[in-house]
């Protein structure tokens, strides 16, 4: 299948993006998570919701893949007291927020011509998501939302372990550490479930390390997070049609957080999978389109 690739512009910043199906197809924007590459959308995942009669939309938020990175955009402040902050709902300073990040998807629309899309967010994707659906209102056809949260106040924290897994460093910087400490981090977070074979495991963390390392952007987009606060005020503000996914076995962004986003978007339907953590296991792709093409046809 063949993948248009470019990159747009949103300010200053360069946003990389592939543009998979027909053009004139109903859009379908797809926005990754936290230090997240365009490739956590699986091509083949694409080419399923393509096959529905989509024209699909994927890219690199600000920091990560191949959009601009932001070097010395830092609040300074210590991350434990900003993320005791956000448990009860306080922001704290950041050098961009989610809302700047939303604008930038919505930069993207602009350079493709697009007056509207679905709009899909994982995890930070889909606090993104959020923001977007309030703020681009007009623009959002639906809205998807996986294994994501609102923000809310005393919502329950991530697990330690799987907090620790997401945020720790490699042994060193080489490409073996790097790509070991990957495939760690991806079977603590991932789907008791839906275990992926080693090779697989292997082969991702290789596609992302050689495509773009960058760890410093991870903690300035965590930091965006933290900046946001409660995203309910822009939950009371969406009128698509919505739709939350979350998985039941997820300890990194717990069942709680898509309840939570569930109960505050007006009409939204919240569908759980067994087994599933946060990610999007293969096994569970047609079910998870499933949802996601009913969501749009609403």
């Amino acid at each position: 299948m063949r993948v248009r690739t470019g990159t747009a512009k949103s300010g200053d910043l360069d946003i990389a993006y592939e543009d998979f199906g027909d053009e004139g197809d109903p859009a379908v924007l797809l926005i990754m998570g936290l230090g997240a590459q365009l490739v956590l959308w699986r091509k083949e995942f694409c080419e399923k919701l393509v096959n529905q009669g989509l024209r699909v939309i994927r890219f690199d938020n600000r920091d990560v893949g191949l959009s601009s990175k932001l070097p010395g955009a830092h609040s300074g402040a210590p991350l434990v007291p900003r993320m005791a902050r956000s448990l009860i709902g306080v922001k704290s300073p950041a050098a961009y927020t989610l809302e700047d990040m939303a604008d930038d998807a919505a930069a993207l629309l602009d350079h493709l011509g697009l007056d509207r899309a679905h709009i899909v967010g994982g995890s930070m994707g889909g606090m993104i998501a959020q923001v977007f659906a309030a703020r681009h209102a007009a623009r959002t056809r639906s809205l998807g939302v996986i294994f994501s949260s609102n923000n809310r106040a005393l919502l329950p924290p991530p697990g330690p372990r799987q907090l620790l897994a997401l945020l720790q460093k490699p042994a060193d910087t080489s490409r073996e550490a790097v790509i070991a400490n990957t495939i760690r981090m991806t079977r603590i977070i991932g789907s008791p479930g839906f275990p992926v074979p080693e090779d697989k495991a292997r082969a991702d963390a290789i596609e992302s390390y050689e495509r773009c390392y960058c760890p410093a952007g991870v903690g300035r987009q965590f930091a965006a997070i933290l900046g946001s606060g409660s995203l309910l005020p822009y939950n009371r503000q969406t009128s698509a049609p919505t739709v939350v996914i979350h998985g039941k076995a997820d300890k990194l962004m717990r069942p709680s957080g898509g309840r939570a986003v569930a109960r505050a978007i007006p009409g939204a339907r919240l569908v759980l999978f067994d087994g599933m953590g946060h990610e999007l296991p293969e096994p569970l792709w047609d079910d998870i389109i499933g949802e996601l093409k009913s969501n749009f046809s609403a």
